[in-house]
Parts: C-alpha cells; structure tokens; sequence
C-alpha cells in the first residue's frame, strides 16, 4: 500500500468515529463473550501520520492481526489474540508516542452525531423550500390576481406545509414536552407563531385571500434553525470524563496462586489477595508491596515529575504505574473501593454540581416567554373585542408572536460565542462548552498545575559539564540502556552531541537504583545517590548520579522545561490583578523554584487530587471565581470543581474531557488572551440583549397596532437575527 493511500485511509479514520465504534463494539461483545480486541488510549496523536506510525508499528509486531486507530477519540483498537495490553503498551511507546490501556467494557459505544446532521439536514430543506417561495411570492408581489394569484398560493402551501411539519419538528417536540410537564420554554411561542403563520395562510387561500404568509412561516423556521444548530456547536460537550478515568482502571489482574499466576477482572478482587504486577504495567487495586524492587511513576495521580523507589512496604495505588522491576503486591481495595474509583465518584460529583450553571440566555427566556404569549393574547383579545373580526384578531395575533418570537435572544449568546470560538481557534484554543466564554469572564482567580501544564513534563539535563569527554560514551552507554526518565533525557543530551556509546560488559538494570555495567575491567552505575554512595542533600533539582568506578561519583542535574510561554501567561494574568496560585503533587523544592522562576507568590507541594478539588472548592466559597490549568488524573476532580477549566492537547483524555477549553497547542499564552477575549465576548452578549431588547421595545407596539403583517414580522424578525450575527462578528 503507497503512503498516499495510507494517509486517505487514515483520514478517513479520523473522520468517522462511528467507523470503528461498531466494529469495536460487535468484538467485544461477540456472540462468544471473549474480549478479544486491546483498546490503548493515545493522548499525543494529533495527525494522519500518527495514525500512519502507530498502525504500521503494531501492525509488523508478532501475534497481531490488525490495528486501527481512532484519531477523533485518540485511541487505537488492536486484534491480537492471546495478547496482553503490557506487551503492547512497549510497542507503541518505542516510536515515541504515550499508550495507556483503556477497558473497552466501562466505555460507551460513541454513536454517530446523529443531532447536528438532523438539525443541518432541516436547515438544508427549509433553505431550499424558502428560496422557491420567495420566488412565487415575487408574482403575487408584481400584482397577480384571482386564480393565477390562488394557483400560486396553492403552490407555496404544498411547499410550505410538508417543510414546516418537517424542520419544525425540533421545536414542536420540545414545545410538547414543555406543556406536558407544565412549562412554558422558548419553543412554545416559536411553535405557535409556525402554527398560526401556517393556518392564517391556509384560512386566506381557501377564501381567495389577497395575502397568504408561507413565506413567513418558512423563514421563520429557517432562521430559528439556525440558530438552534449554532446553539447546539457551541454547547457541545465531549465524553463525560467519569467515563474516561472509570476506563483508564486496568480490567484484570494476574492473582497469584500455588497453581501460578491466574488473569482474573480485577471486580473480582478481594482484600488480602497477591497480584503480581509486571514492568510497564499499571496498577490494578490499592496495596501494599509485599515482594520485590522498583520504581513506580505517578505523574498520573499525584503530579510528581520523578519515579519513586519503590520496596516491600510501600503503598501503591490504583492508576499508578510500575516501571522496572516485578512486584508483587497484597491488594488492601480493589474496584469500587479503590483510590481511582473514589476520584472517579469525586468527578462524577463535580461535573454534577457544575451542570446546574444556567446561561445568560436560559436565564432571559424564563421571564420571555410567558410575557410573549401574554402580549399576543392581549393583542387577540383586543381587537377581536374592538373589531368583532375574528380574522384580523388572529393576524395581529400572529404577528405579535413571530415579531417577538425569541430569533434574536437565541442567538445573542451563540453568534458571539462561535466568533469568539473561531478567533481563538486561530490562537490553538478549542472552546468545548457554550457557556465556557461567560464563566470565564467572571475569572477573578488562576490555579495551574506543575508538571505538563506549566512545564512540559520531560526532564532536560541542565548540563553536560561535569561528565568528562572521555566519560561521555560510557554514560550514553548506561543511559540508553534504561527506561529511566532521567536515563532517558541524559542519552538524549549525549545523543545530540554526536557522542556514540562505549562497549559494556554485563549491563543489567537493578530494580528501583539504576543500571551498572562494567567498562574497562570496572563497575560503572549510573542511579540513585545512596546506591552509588553519594552524599545528595537538599537540592531544588531532580538529579541522578554516574559512577565510574574511581573518584567520588558525579552529580547530574535535571529540570522540568517550562512550556513555551509560560511566562509571559502568568505574567499577563498576574497584571490584570487576578490571584494567581500553583498546586502542584510534586516535592516542595521543585514547586518553589518554578514559582520563584515564574513570579507565583502564593503555591503547595505535595498536594493529592482531592486536596486539589477541596482547594478549589473552598476558592469558591471565598466568594471567587477560579480558572484551574491541569493536564493530568490528578487534576480532573479539580477540573470538574473549577468555575471554568482548561486543559492542554497532551493532557489525558480525562483530563481533556472534564475540561471547557482545550489548548490545542504547546504555548501557553493563548490562556491570557482567552480570558481578555471573554471579557470582550461578555460585553457582545450584553449588547446583542440591548438590540433583541430595543427591537422589541419598537417593532412590538406596531404588531400590536396592527400596522405589521405576519410577513412583515418575519422580516422584522430576520432583520434583528442579521443585526445581532454583525454585531457578534466584530469580534473576528
């Protein structure tokens, strides 16, 4: 296969989620019962050609039969039977990209967008009705009379009739199930005002009327339409992020027994059960190592940038991951009891609690539509009592509904939120909900998370100095043959100078201190200070440590790089005269240098997902408004808790998905402009409510007088829709 048709392939991929849902979906639940396929979340894909790499790699691994990738989910679906997800994991991260395992059993199968089609699809059908009506309208216009004027009135109503029936189907439906539950929403007066455009304009075709308002009932629906489909963009929310974190829980186990190691789901574990867990693999249950030595990475939960030691003793859990040696472990909780499972509840909490925030539109339309349906009755009312003419009691009335029909209240906060989504689009920010804009003008306080929010979570050797010229291909040599973080940042420096490693001798890695080997008849290391016998103190730096096998060892320091304006973001925020903090799970001296480095006063180490959560919540109660930045498990019931939320590209899709912003890019400035740009979006919304509102205070005394036609109301109402959409786009 060329690599043209690789990439159309992949595209294609990409823009069908729903292409490898079903596929997915008939496996696992196949009529045998057996998961055969491995699903492997990969947050840092982001093109056709990480789709490219990452099926190609797996595709030529032993055992595996296909692999297909999901870029709109980031996720990649694998058929390797007999296969496990740790054999896999190795495979993809060998060409540079994270994997994580996902429970293909705790994730919904993603159904097709089937309500933005619905809703593009009527508004295709109502455009093209309308365009054909207009051009009927323009004869009875230019002064035909009799039957040729009835003809194409009769024309217009087969046209008209069917359309209104079909694309009003959105808000007759939503009308419906208001009254039945005794409420009276925005759909209700939209739903009449179709209703009686539609029969006033049957009424005067059956008696040869001069007039007929199938235009007007078209239009109207046309433009309400979309509004409802800019509405529907802009409020559109990605998977719940309880769902997310409930997949990222590994899905079985390996209990030992006298009989050997059993796969057993990880539902079935009991207090008190070994599991042994391998190199690379993720921690399934909360425990205490009972055997064996090795370094345990919980970036993922805590935020700490550094593996730690990891020993009989030591508890572990769920969501962490263990890095070099085999470890086996007595499971103290398990499932629902587990540390990731009470996070798992804490989000699904948040995210509740934060569901009650209304918009500034739901809010107006609960005192607008019953005023609506008062004035149009009051106005029915009237003239039929003045004029006793029942026909032009209900024109009036007709034309009261659909010149206060709420088109343009609909899209004061929709047009101005996808402007001001697409001018921050432009600037690598994706908006994920509809009222994100509005919260995030109230921001009155910044909290940002450490490692991969701040930073990027990829330690940097500061410098090569201390090692030797002729030390340099013995070091490389250690470096590159360890999975280490550290180990890995330091043979990239090397690798970089065109240094090329020096031949060893019984390289071996030592779970949970580091690797040694021997180099000209001597015993060189390169890990842990106390391993090698050195004496390493307080430091504000990660550092590892390279003996040679004479001489005191050498001292290698590490730092996390700060992600591409950062500064320049915490410096705008902290002069616009918002409180600015930093919570962060790693070690204090790290945390203080970078809040030193970047001008934070006010930050905490050390701290665990629900003291980030409780942290914000208690901003909350102080009477603020806080925006928290994070990227990682640790931060998404803190996420969830927020006034509003941001996550970078390369945060889990846990992250990602309990967050209102995604910064698709690698700098962080976009963050600082977004919140100006909020500000700005506010004020739009405010006068776009000025124009709906001053438009109404004009155009309803004439429907009211009964100087405007239903047709002239549609007008009205188009004019004021247009009028609001221009005002929304100065801010493009």
């Amino acid at each position: 296969m060329s690599d043209a048709t690789l990439h159309d392939h992949d595209a294609r991929l990409s823009a069908c989620p729903a292409c490898d849902a079903a596929p997915l979906a008939s496996r696992i639940a196949g009529t045998r019962g057996v998961q055969e396929d491995i699903v492997l979340s990969l947050p840092t894909i982001h093109c056709a050609t990480c789709i490219t790499d990452v099926e190609r790699v797996l595709q030529r691994h032993p055992g595996v039969r296909d692999a297909r990738v999901n870029l709109t989910l980031r996720r990649v679906t694998v058929d390797a039977p007999g296969m496990t997800a740790e054999e896999l994991i190795p495979v993809v991260e060998s060409i540079g990209y994270e994997a994580h395992e996902l429970d293909p059993a705790a994730l919904s199968a993603s159904a097709a967008d089937r309500q933005g089609r619905d809703i593009l699809m009527r508004i295709g059908v109502s455009g093209f009705a309308m365009m054909n009506i207009m051009i009927l309208s323009v004869a009875v216009w230019s002064g035909a009379e009799d039957a040729t004027r009835d003809m194409f009135h009769w024309i217009s109503g087969a046209i008209a009739l069917p359309t209104v029936a079909f694309a009003g189907q959105p808000f007759f439906s939503s009308a419906w199930r208001a009254l039945r539950h005794g409420r009276l929403g925005m759909d209700v007066p939209i739903s009449l005002a179709l209703i009686l455009a539609s029969a006033i304009s049957v009424y005067e075709t059956l008696h040869s009327g001069h007039h007929a308002y199938f235009d007007a009932a078209v239009m109207l629906c046309f433009f309400l339409l979309i509004g409802r489909y800019l509405d529907y963009r802009t409020r559109a929310v990605a998977r719940s992020a309880a769902e997310e974190l409930t997949a990222l829980e590994v899905p079985r186990a390996f209990r030992v027994t006298p009989a050997g190691d059993e796969p057993v789901p990880v539902a079935e574990l009991v207090p008190g059960d070994l599991i042994r867990i391998r190199p690379g693999a993720r921690v399934p249950a909360d425990g205490e190592i009972a055997e064996g030595s090795s370094e345990i990475d919980r970036s993922l939960l805590t935020g700490e940038s550094i593996p730690v030691a990891a020993g009989p003793g030591l508890a572990l859990s769920a969501g962490e991951v263990n890095l070099t040696g085999p470890l086996v472990m007595r499971v103290t909780a398990a499932g629902r009891d587990s540390s990731l499972a009470r996070l798992t509840a804490l989000v699904a909490a948040a995210e509740s609690a934060r569901g009650h925030y209304t918009g500034l539109a739901d809010r107006a339309s609960r005192l607008y539509s019953p005023l609506v349906h008062l004035l149009a009755f009051c106005s029915f009312l009237g003239w039929y009592l003045g004029t006793h003419d029942l026909r032009l009691a209900v024109n009036v009335a007709a034309a009261v509904l659909i010149i206060t029909c709420p088109c343009a209240l609909g899209l004061a906060v929709p047009a101005v939120v996808t402007a001001a989504s697409g001018r921050l689009f432009r600037r690598g920010m994706l908006i994920k909900d509809g009222t994100a804009l509005e919260r995030l003008a109230e921001v009155d306080a910044a909290v940002f998370d450490k490692t991969g929010t701040l930073t990027m979570g990829v330690p940097q050797l500061v410098s090569l100095d201390p090692i030797p010229t002729d030390a340099r291909p013995v070091a490389l040599a250690l470096s590159q043959g360890s999975g280490h973080p550290l180990s890995q940042a330091l043979a990239q420096a090397l690798r970089e100078t065109g240094t090329e490693p020096a031949a060893l001798q019984d390289l071996r890695e030592v779970p949970g201190h580091g690797i040694s080997g021997v180099w000209q008849g001597r015993e060189v290391r390169l890990g842990r200070a106390d391993w090698l016998g050195a004496r390493h103190g307080e430091a504000t730096l990660s550092a590892s440590w390279l003996s040679l096998g004479q001489g005191a060892p050498i001292r290698l320091e590490f730092s996390d790089r700060l992600r591409p304006g950062a500064e320049a973001c915490v410096a705008r925020i902290v002069a616009s005269g918002r409180r600015v903090m930093l919570l962060s799970g790693d070690a204090a001296p790290v945390v203080q240098d970078l809040a030193r480095r970047l001008g934070i006063e006010e930050w905490r180490a050390g701290v665990t997902p629900v003291e980030k959560a409780e942290a914000l919540r208690r901003l909350r109660q102080e009477g603020l408004h806080p925006l928290m930045v994070g990227d990682g498990l640790n931060d998404t019931a803190a996420l969830t808790e927020a006034h509003v939320s941001i996550s970078p590209a390369s945060a889990l899709d846990a992250a990602r998905t309990a967050s209102d912003m995604v910064l698709m890019g690698s700098d962080l400035a976009p963050v600082a402009e977004a919140l100006e740009l909020a500000r700005s979006a506010r004020a739009r919304i405010k006068e776009n409510f000025a124009i709906s509102l001053v438009y109404n205070i004009v155009a309803v005394p004439i429907a009211i007088a009964g100087f405007a036609t239903p047709l002239m109301a549609a007008l009205a109402m188009s004019l004021s829709s247009i009028s609001v959409t221009l005002n929304a786009l100065r801010l493009r």
